[in-house]
C-alpha cells in the first residue's frame, strides 16, 4: 500500500521546507489507523535529523501550591473549582535547594520551580523571596539549569529574572490562542502571557511554550496553536494531554486516545521540526503502556519524577526508557 498522500506532501520537511496550515489540516483530517505509523516514522526522522537523537529530562517543583486566582478549566489549584488537592503557600529555599539537588545527583540537569497564582507583573516580596530562591540554587547547583514558571510577568520582572540565573521560563498558549477564553480561563488574556514571552525573549531567557490536547478542542485548534508557537519562535514546546481532573470542569472530558496523541506529537513536530519537544503531564497516567510509541512521535524530552498535584514515576525508570529509545 503506498504512503497516504498527505504524508508524502510532508516528507517536505525533512528538505527543510515549512509545513503550510492547508498540509497540516490534510494530515489532521486524512492520516488515520494504520497511516499513522507512517506519521510516526517520519516524525522521528525529522526529529532526528532537525533536534537530534538525543532524549533530555526535566523535574519540577510545586513550590506554592493552590488557591489560585485564576479559573482555567483544567486546573485543579483554581480557588474556583473544589478540588482535593494540597495547598500551601511559597515553600522555604532550603527545602527547594533540597528537592533541586535530589533531582540533579539522579542525573536530570534542568530544574523547574513553578508557583501557583497569576504571577508578577511588578516586584513584590514574595516575587523578591522567589529570587533569593533562584539565586541560592544557582550558588549550590552551578551546573544546574533553571526553569522557571511562575504566571504573568512584566518588563521589570522578566529583566530580574533574567539577572538571577533564569535559564528558561515556561507560560504556555494552552490552546489555539483565538479560543483562549472558551477553553482554558477568562480571568486573564492570551495578550498577557503573549507579552510575557516577549519581554522575556527581549531580557535574554529561553522559552518553553506548548499547551495540552484533550479540553474540547478541534484539530484545526490544535494545528493553530502548533502554527502560533512557531510564528513565537520559541526554544522548546512541552504538550499536556488532559488528566480531567475531579472537581474542575473538565472532569468528565473523553479521554485523548494513544493514536489521537501519536497524530498530535507528529503534527507539532512537523510544524516546529528543531524546537525542543516535550511530554508533558498524562504520560503515565494517561497513556500508560504507549508512551515509548509516543516519544517517537517527534518528542525528545519528558518531564520525570511527579508533576504539580499528579504523580509520575522514578527518574531511573525514565532514564533507561530514554537510553533504549535513542536505538529508534
Amino acid at each position: 500500500m503506498r504512503v497516504n498522500p498527505a504524508i508524502e506532501v510532508a516528507c517536505k520537511v525533512l528538505d527543510g521546507k515549512e509545513l503550510s496550515r492547508s498540509e497540516a489540516l490534510d494530515i489532521a483530517n486524512l492520516v488515520n489507523g494504520a497511516d499513522i505509523l507512517d506519521l510516526v516514522s517520519l516524525a522521528n526522522k525529522v526529529r532526528q535529523k532537525f533536534a537530534g537523537k538525543k532524549f533530555g529530562a526535566c523535574s519540577i517543583i510545586n513550590a506554592k501550591s493552590g488557591l489560585c486566582s485564576e479559573n482555567c478549566r483544567f486546573c485543579s489549584q483554581s480557588a474556583s473549582h473544589p478540588c482535593d488537592i494540597e495547598t500551601y503557600p511559597l515553600l522555604a529555599k532550603e527545602e527547594v535547594l533540597a528537592a533541586a539537588r535530589k533531582a540533579f545527583e539522579s542525573g536530570v540537569t534542568a530544574f523547574g520551580y513553578v508557583t501557583s497564582g497569576y504571577g508578577y507583573p511588578e516586584p513584590n516580596e514574595e516575587f523578591n523571596r522567589i529570587l533569593e530562591t533562584l539565586d541560592l540554587l544557582h550558588s549550590e547547583l552551578p551546573a544546574l539549569k533553571i526553569c522557571v514558571c511562575i504566571g504573568i510577568l512584566g518588563p521589570e520582572t522578566a529583566k530580574m529574572l533574567a539577572a538571577h540565573h533564569a535559564w528558561r521560563y515556561n507560560m504556555n498558549l494552552q490552546t489555539n490562542p483565538a479560543r483562549y477564553a472558551e477553553l482554558i480561563a477568562d480571568t486573564h488574556t492570551i495578550e498577557a502571557k503573549i507579552k510575557t514571552i516577549e519581554y522575556l525573549q527581549a531580557a535574554g531567557v529561553t522559552n518553553c511554550t506548548g499547551g495540552i490536547i484533550g479540553l474540547g478542542e478541534s484539530w484545526e485548534d490544535r494545528v493553530d496553536m502548533a502554527l502560533a508557537i512557531r510564528k513565537l519562535d520559541v526554544e522548546g514546546s512541552p504538550i499536556n494531554i488532559l488528566l480531567p481532573i475531579p472537581g474542575t470542569p473538565l472532569e468528565n472530558q473523553p479521554h485523548v486516545t494513544p493514536a489521537e496523541a501519536a497524530k498530535t506529537f507528529a503534527l507539532f513536530r512537523l510544524i516546529n521540526p528543531a524546537k525542543m519537544m516535550k511530554f508533558a503531564a498524562g504520560r503515565e497516567t494517561m497513556m500508560k503502556d504507549f508512551q515509548g510509541l509516543l516519544m517517537l512521535s517527534g518528542l525528545n524530552s519528558i518531564i520525570t519524577g511527579g508533576y504539580l498535584t499528579t504523580r509520575g514515576r522514578s527518574v531511573e525508570d525514565d532514564r533507561r526508557m530514554l537510553d533504549l529509545l535513542e536505538e529508534f
